[in-house]
């Protein structure tokens, strides 16, 4: 689908806000670019770095900084891919040890080129942290590893914390907004990782402004919860470029409220729903919930 160039929109005021700085920002900075590592904050221009960053938090990209896949609301870039760093592993884990993390969330470009999809890769780095800093705790966001359930299972072998996959957004729009995903492949993934290894929560996140409906945000929840799902994040689309997906609608911070507690009703654990809320915002206090 060719996407036609039109102006980003200007964004409400709840949409706006300043940009935290400081020492510990640069510090963060400056650390993973000095180990030559990559942050989904920084490559998926996510409006939460600032914040992040001066908190001395970061979500890892692993597998390199190219995707095999083109999302139209992703600003990660895509091909060509390059071949796997061995060490990168060890680089993310001295960085969380330097960064004194207690919850770490390791992310990936997804590779499609690779047999396993990267999975030996998550796995390594989640042994590498636990090494480091075996009392920290690991959220890994999986891509689906086109359904690969050997790819799944070397990942919980490894026991990660919390097991992550985001939906990002409705079936009817997968086409769309996720060329080369499939839904129902993901929501499996999801059932198969709770299914298997119920001890690890699993997790996943919507973004809203795409233009689907109320009736099928509430079918997705419904979904995925029944696919055991007990994690959630909803949060609002922003367009990274001229040439991504437009944002068909700003929702407002009310009603991000009123599906937090839809969400709840459906029965899911933990809910974070908000306009700049993404999967890893805040991923540490969303575990550590009164239920989580």
């Amino acid at each position: 689908m060719k996407i036609h160039p039109r102006p980003i929109p200007q964004k409400p005021p709840w949409l706006r806000r300043r940009l935290p700085s400081g020492p510990d920002f640069e510090k963060i900075r400056s650390l993973v670019d000095g180990k030559g590592l990559h942050t989904v904050c920084q490559e998926a221009k996510c409006p939460n770095i600032w914040e992040c960053f001066s908190s001395r938090t970061a979500t890892f990209l692993i597998l390199g900084d190219r995707c095999t896949r083109n999302c139209r609301f992703c600003a990660v870039r895509h091909d060509p891919v390059q071949p796997l760093d061995p060490g990168e592993p060890m680089r993310v884990a001295e960085a969380a040890e330097r960064m004194r993390l207690t919850y770490v969330v390791v992310t990936s470009v997804t590779r499609d080129d690779l047999a396993d999809g990267g999975a030996g890769h998550f796995a390594a780095t989640i042994r590498q942290i636990r090494n480091r800093l075996p009392d920290t705790r690991i959220e890994v966001l999986i891509p689906d590893f086109q359904g690969s359930a050997e790819a799944l299972e070397v990942v919980g072998q490894a026991r990660p914390d919390v097991l992550n996959h985001n939906m990002e957004t409705v079936p009817r729009l997968y086409p769309t907004v996720r060329p080369g995903a499939d839904y129902q492949r993901s929501i499996e993934l999801l059932r198969r990782a709770g299914q298997w290894r119920p001890r690890i929560p699993t997790k996943s996140g919507l973004m809203l402004g795409l233009g689907e409906t109320a009736e099928e945000i509430r079918h997705t929840l419904e979904d995925l919860r029944n696919a055991g799902c007990r994690f959630l994040t909803l949060g609002q689309y922003l367009q990274p470029s001229r040439e991504h997906l437009p944002v068909e609608r700003f929702v407002p911070p009310d009603e991000f409220d009123q599906w937090k507690k839809t969400a709840q009703q459906i029965g899911f654990v933990q809910v974070a729903s908000g306009p700049f809320v993404r999967s890893s915002y805040h991923a540490k206090e969303l575990f550590q919930g009164p239920d989580g």
